[in-house]
């Protein structure tokens, strides 16, 4: 009898729903968009797939910065990248418009409650721990590490994977600049198991595909790396207890020699108070979620940079003897030198722009409220609309938005709200990306190691995965991402 009532909950659930989404009148009905794809998914194959450059693209030229698409079961969401519409949903009504729960639980089931995965009042107070551990004083201190890790990296002339060994040393840089733990020699033919789990995670995420947003759901392929990941970081984090337990001899004798970011961070939970210390788990969270982040996007935002330079060889050489010039007058660069190369900045600042290395943010509506737009949205009936309400649990996928030089000054009076250079790079509000400006020391030092040594030149198209962009052949049918380029030395 409980059986039965449950099969029948389900689906008074599932009727109730079907309702909703197929004839109960919605304040979005009227915003345009593609007609639904599938009865079950809508668009979200459109949406999330691998390759869906092209359906991106007639969403923006067609329908404008504001569109309808439809979700699971008819659900209406939002797409956007309306200047005003993503500082409010951003910044202004941030708190209302929150990660949606798939997002946060998927995180959840792989990283812990780390930052990708916390809401509301526990994220700020994460948030509110981990900020001056990324603060510039302490990124100043990360750039002897940065440089030991990519002066390892040589090869002679030929063809090579880039972004294998690319992912191999930002895995390498946020290891000792963040956890001061060395996961790889970057030797050839080597593999650290948490490399190579840290390095398969992604991929297997997208081998569901739309499933995504029900990963939760669909965890048996990702359990192995999970726990590849989880050991690792209590093994880390258990090493560095017990080195501050000793005192300051004992940390100064470990790689980082205490100015790593856990190190940082420890120290900081030690001196907090009680109702702002974290407990252990949470901090092999932040640990992971870390090292996944700072891997991926850093990996595929300097592939995006090499691939763009090899097909153009005069901004290579420019930026070529930028660094040469300087590193014959300074020597090795310090933090400062980095940061007073224009070129180098140009190149790093440019490629961001306009190839964000995670492509699309999702919210939803934690209740009704009112978006404001821009410009005005004509609708579906032909009247011009100024602004929607937005239903609670609506989902809105916001598109991370690019500007040529000169910005128009609508976009400037428009307040985006990103935390860097007027880009949505790394978003904007209380979720911004944390690391940005390790992020960005990291491209720096490796793009000066690689430059003044390499020649890079094309040999395949390319093309790119959506979300969370990664590089492969156009056409392959192997599921293993890759970048060849040609390497000579120079």
């Amino acid at each position: 009898m409980h059986y039965v009532w449950l099969l029948l909950c389900a689906v008074g659930l599932i009727l109730y729903t079907v309702w909703g989404s197929y004839f109960a009148r919605n304040p979005l009905d009227n915003i345009p968009g593609p007609p639904r794809q599938h009865w079950w998914t809508g668009n979200l194959d459109q949406i999330f797939a691998r390759y869906v450059w092209d359906f991106h693209k007639v969403l923006a030229e067609r329908y404008g910065p504001v569109s309808k698409f439809y979700g699971p079961l008819g659900a209406r969401e939002l797409y956007v990248f309306d200047p005003k519409a993503m500082y409010h949903i951003m910044v202004k009504d941030q708190n209302t418009f929150e990660v949606t729960p798939a997002f946060s639980a998927t995180n959840k089931v792989l990283f812990g409650d780390g930052l990708l995965s916390t809401t509301g009042e526990h994220h700020r107070k994460q948030r509110k721990m981990l900020n001056p551990v990324f603060s510039i004083s302490h990124v100043r201190d990360m750039v002897p590490a940065f440089l030991k890790v990519t002066k390892c990296v040589k090869h002679g002339s030929r063809e090579i994977n880039v972004l294998e060994w690319l992912n191999r040393t930002a895995l390498e840089l946020v290891g000792q600049s963040g956890l001061r733990y060395s996961f790889d020699c970057l030797q050839e033919c080597y593999a650290n198991p948490y490399s190579t789990a840290v390095k398969n995670l992604l991929p297997t995420i997208f081998k569901v595909s739309v499933a995504r947003k029900f990963l939760p759901f669909l965890i048996n392929e990702i359990c192995s790396i999970v726990d590849a990941m989880d050991e690792t970081s209590m093994k880390v984090l258990e090493e560095k207890k017990c080195a501050l337990s000793k005192g300051d001899d004992a940390v100064l004798h470990q790689i980082g020699e205490g100015k790593d970011i856990t190190s940082i961070l420890l120290r900081a939970n030690m001196d907090a108070s009680a109702e702002d210390r974290l407990p252990d788990l949470e901090l092999m969270a932040q640990m992971s979620t870390l090292v996944f982040t700072a891997t991926h996007t850093t990996a595929g935002a300097l592939c995006r940079t090499l691939l763009t330079l090899a097909h153009h060889q005069d901004a290579q050489d420019r930026l070529g003897e930028e660094i040469q010039l300087a590193m014959a007058e300074l020597g090795e660069l310090d933090y400062d030198a980095l940061a007073n190369l224009p070129y180098l900045d140009a190149v790093c600042r440019e490629t961001l722009h306009l190839y964000p290395p995670v492509t699309t943010v999702a919210r939803t509506a934690a209740d009704n409220i009112v978006l404001p737009f821009s410009r005005p949205v004509k609708g579906n009936d032909g009247t011009y609309m100024h602004e929607v309400l937005v239903p609670k649990n609506t989902n809105v996928v916001v598109n991370q938005k690019k500007w040529l030089s000169p910005l128009p000054q609508s976009v400037i009076d428009a307040e985006i709200p990103g935390v860097y250079s007027h880009l949505m790079t790394f978003i904007g509000g209380g979720r911004a990306c944390i690391g940005f400006r390790f992020s960005e020391l990291e491209m720096k030092i490796v793009l000066c190691t690689l430059i003044q040594a390499f020649k890079f030149t094309p040999t395949k198209e390319i093309d790119w995965t959506m979300q969370v962009s990664s590089p492969n052949v156009k056409g392959s049918e192997d599921a293993k991402w890759q970048l060849p380029l040609r390497v000579e030395s120079r």
